[in-house]
């Protein structure tokens, strides 16, 4: 029977209610429903008033728009004014190629945008097709998108949940919600009330949208449908965060402005001087003004970067990196703390057992994951198990009292069924005792099947004798009340309850799952086995500690960040024990306090960002605590890489500067919410990561340190002909050629440098340095006036000894370029000497962007063509000479620099010893 629709609960209260806390029979009366279901004419009116069970779609801005916001970006405006700049000159070549640039690099960002928008579409496409609901009494399949809330929605082994449920009926209801919770184990459900403030993974009561029914069967109350789901909530916040900038874009932002305004200045200046001091015409003080600020802007500075970073995806896609938004490869090299999921990530997402405590012995037991090899060992000594017969037991128990299957296709090993028995099936066949010989020489009679309520499963067999055995599994207080003895390596003894109670407590302690495994020698008093068999008269055989374990990879990769100055926590939705031991193993939060969701949901943004400082692991996490987190890192200055693979991590993938998403066990939710998907979903790979974004960092820092000295060079050369009434030894057109040819050309070479020794060795740089560190703007200074120096010098000598101003002026361009040239190999090593092998040939494509820059110079220089354009001249052998004397002198005073600030450094080091 069904109320009026007068009394239907309204839409709202579906998100206030803590469906968890109330007792389902309260549920059914609120939202007025039973056990025949809602009728059609409710359902009906419940649609209209609730909508679809559907997630809102996004707001999207058109491609056009999207296309447009490609061009706002100060990098552009910096080339779109030297495209002004050239097109003002009528060179309208140079204003082709400064378009293209600008057209290929708002291309590649329009191709790279849509990270929020797929993600949500991935979150969209997880909802369940179908669902199987009581309406009218009666049952019936439909679309999962026509649930209503009040719905009686059916579950089943292998159903994916529809929409969040609270459960009214369970039959050993196993859920697996890792990807919404981090939880590594099947959750038990049952149709009790808990708390208000229980975690999401702690609501027993609850069955959430999109989570997948591993064993069991149950029925359930639809409680919330869409976007007021708790899928639907993370959904609303993956749509409501905004895209971060990162720290490169926002240092060459900061960088262009500046840049920008000292151009500005800089011109402004010299016009003034110009006309007001020297009397100079405001027509020929412009054109000069024009080529002044020509020579200042570094026009290939984009395409480069773009270029430098594109290789360093190829390089990291070779490494199992897929980077998916281009500026996060150097985003990677600067980032100072990694926050990691547990599951899936930093461990296998494989349960393992790793202890198993007998009467007399503790025994280890190596390997990790589906594959069965290892070795039982006590104190590190390996052991033979048919030596240790109740080991032997133990472990045929295990194996014969299970109903999961281990598979190996190509290679690879996976569990059909419960994880927790897939685990002690590889212990088995770790013993030689696998589900093949078990089911040969130890043939199934009956069984009873695990359920929550009894919390043990029982089987009964005969062995190849025709013995009668009834194994039992299940939790250690459960099976200790059924056991009267224990095996030991002298026989059967009395029970010990209080070293089991010792040795379980321990082991909980350690952040192992316990079950207990025991046997009786019996045949079952009816027919069939059941309960009664069950009661007493049982012997116990062992402890089994079992675990999801941290990769040894993962572990390592620990390390490396840990010394490369990066700080690692884990986020997880898994027990505070279980995250305690697996942080111990990866070394993460030693020592330290582990903080709950519960309590960080109790803090304030403020009390928030002291915690996040000192505690390094987090337990029982929801969305918003991972959300969160991540925000107060950030808002204390971090530079923040979120890794996960669940539906749970999304929004905070998305808000992170680097969000890391696992490739092979990932959902596409939390792929598309990524920055970067790791193919081998290898920890270990971030670190390699990171490794390659400080090596891409290094060479972009490399090139503007090439490219400035340049710009500069040429400017001061300008700003000197205008103080002192010369001549203008370049035009703006050579200085373009200088630029964009040239300067490009050689500078593309440093993309191509490989990793300094030692890159991992160094902390994060702090994330406000500045692009140009004092020492920067020395080199720059230092290398403009040597560069000023040659191209000047060269000349005014050439106009002293009667030269014309063409052949003056083109003496001058190749004198910057020879410098260029020689200033090239100084810039492979910042500080290290290049006078070596190594530093001469170890870059090839350095030797190549000489060798290609050679002959365009010749070709400037001696071409008729290129005569005619720019008003170049033959040179003889001699005037060579000179050019290449002013290239030498750049490098070996840089080298020199170099030597004494080394060597000014290692003084300070020993004074300071």
């Amino acid at each position: 029977m069904n109320p009026k629709h007068s009394t239907a609960p309204q839409g709202t209260l579906s998100q206030s209610v803590n469906w968890h806390n109330l007792a389902h029979e309260k549920v059914e009366k609120f939202l007025q429903t039973g056990p025949s279901g809602l009728s059609a004419a409710e359902v009906i009116h419940r649609r209209a008033q609730y909508g679809q069970n559907r997630l809102a779609p996004p707001k999207r801005r058109g491609p056009l728009l999207r296309l447009f916001m490609q061009f706002h970006n100060i990098l552009l405006y910096v080339m779109l004014t030297a495209a002004v700049i050239t097109a003002f000159l009528d060179h309208w070549i140079d204003t082709g190629v400064l378009l293209a640039a600008v057209v290929i690099n708002a291309i590649i960002g329009f191709i790279q945008e849509g990270k929020a928008e797929a993600a949500l579409d991935a979150i969209h496409a997880m909802l369940s097709p179908h669902a199987t609901v009581i309406r009218d009494g009666a049952r019936q399949e439909i679309d999962a998108a026509e649930l209503v809330p009040g719905d009686l929605v059916v579950l089943s082994s292998g159903d994916r949940v529809p929409a969040d449920l609270r459960l009214v009926f369970v039959r050993d209801l196993r859920v697996e919600e890792a990807a919404l919770t981090g939880e590594s184990l099947p959750v038990e459900k049952s149709t009790e009330a808990v708390s208000a403030d229980a975690p999401l993974g702690d609501r027993y009561g609850m069955a959430y949208s999109t989570t997948l029914v591993v064993y069991g069967q149950a029925k359930g109350i639809v409680v919330a449908i869409g976007t007021n789901s708790e899928l639907g909530k993370i959904n609303q916040m993956l749509a409501g965060i905004q895209s971060l900038s990162t720290p490169l874009l926002r240092q060459i932002d900061r960088f262009g402005r500046g840049l920008a305004l000292v151009i500005l200045a800089l011109s402004a200046a010299t016009f003034v001087l110009g006309v007001l001091w020297r009397g100079h015409p405001a027509s020929e003080m412009f054109v000069m003004v024009v080529a002044l600020a020509a020579s200042a802007i570094p026009e290939g500075l984009p395409a480069i970067m773009t270029v430098t970073l594109a290789l360093g995806v190829q390089r990291m896609a070779k490494r199992n990196a897929i980077i998916r938004h281009l500026p996060a490869v150097e985003t990677l090299g600067s980032v100072t703390v990694i926050c990691s999921d547990k599951t899936g990530t930093l461990t296998r997402n494989e349960m393992t057992v790793q202890r198993l405590i007998c009467a007399d012995h503790v025994f280890n037991v190596d390997g990790v994951g589906y594959e069965p090899t290892g070795d039982f060992s006590i104190d590190g000594r390996i052991v033979d198990v048919d030596l240790y017969p109740s080991l032997d037991l133990a472990i045929r128990t295990g194996v014969l009292c299970n109903d999961s299957r281990l598979i190996e296709k190509e290679g690879l090993w996976r569990i059909e069924g419960d994880p927790t028995e897939g685990a002690l099936l590889v212990a088995g066949g770790k013993a030689g005792f696998s589900q093949h010989v078990a089911d040969a020489a130890w043939r199934r009679i009956d069984s009873i099947p695990f359920e929550s309520q009894h919390r043990f499963m029982a089987t009964y067999h005969r062995d190849t004798n025709g013995n009668p055995w009834i194994f039992v599994k299940g939790a250690p207080e459960r099976i200790l009340d059924v056991c009267s003895g224990q095996l030991n390596h002298e026989g059967e003894c009395p029970l010990n309850v209080d070293y089991w109670r010792r040795m379980a407590t321990d082991t909980a302690a350690k952040g192992l799952r316990l079950l207990a495994l025991a046997c009786k020698r019996a045949t079952p008093c009816g027919d069939r086995l059941n309960f009664s068999d069950v009661e007493g008269g049982y012997t116990l055989l062992a402890l089994v500690g079992i675990i999801d374990p941290p990769r040894q990879e993962a572990i390592e990769a620990v390390v490396d960040c840990h010394r490369a100055g990066i700080r690692v926590k884990m986020i997880t939705g898994d027990h505070p024990e279980t995250a305690r031991a697996i942080g111990a193993q990866l070394s993460i939060g030693i020592s330290k306090p582990t903080v709950t969701g519960s309590e960080i949901a109790l803090m304030d943004d403020a009390a928030l960002r002291r915690v996040v400082k000192d505690v390094d692991v987090f337990a029982r996490a929801s969305p918003e605590h991972k959300l969160r987190l991540v925000q107060a890192l950030q808002d204390d200055g971090q530079v923040v890489a979120m890794t996960g693979d669940g539906v749970n991590d999304a929004p905070a993938l998305k808000r992170a500067d680097v969000g890391v998403a696992m490739g092979m066990k990932g959902t596409e939710a939390a792929k598309e919410a990524a920055d970067m998907v790791l193919a081998d979903d290898n920890f270990a790979t971030i670190a390699r990561a990171v490794h390659e974004g400080r090596a891409v960092y290094d060479n972009l820092k490399k090139f503007i340190l090439f490219m400035l000295p340049t710009n500069g060079g040429e400017a001061l050369v300008v700003i000197a002909a205008i103080l002192f009434e010369l001549a203008l030894p370049l035009t703006p057109a050579q200085v373009l050629w200088i630029n964009m040819v040239t300067s490009s050309t050689l500078g593309l070479a440093l993309a191509f440098e490989p990793a300094e020794r030692g890159i991992m060795g160094r902390p994060p740089r702090p994330p406000g340095q500045a692009l140009l560190s004092g020492f920067f703007i020395w080199r720059v200074l230092m290398v403009s006036v040597l560069m000023m120096t040659g191209a000047l010098g060269l000349f005014l000598w050439e106009l002293n000894n009667g030269s014309s101003l063409e052949t003056a002026r083109t003496m001058a361009v190749n004198s910057v370029v020879m410098a260029e040239i020689f200033y090239l190999i100084n810039s492979r090593y910042i500080l290290a000497p290049v006078l070596n092998r190594e530093g001469l040939t170890g870059n090839r494509y350095v030797l190549l962007a000489i060798a290609a820059c050679i002959p365009l110079q010749i070709a400037y220089t001696h071409a008729p063509v290129m005569q005619a354009i720019f008003g170049s001249t033959a040179l003889s052998v001699l005037e060579w000479g000179k050019v290449v004397g002013a290239g030498l002198l750049v490098f070996f005073v840089a080298e020199l620099e170099k030597f004494a600030i080394r060597r000014t450094r290692l003084t300070s080091r020993l004074t300071h010893a």
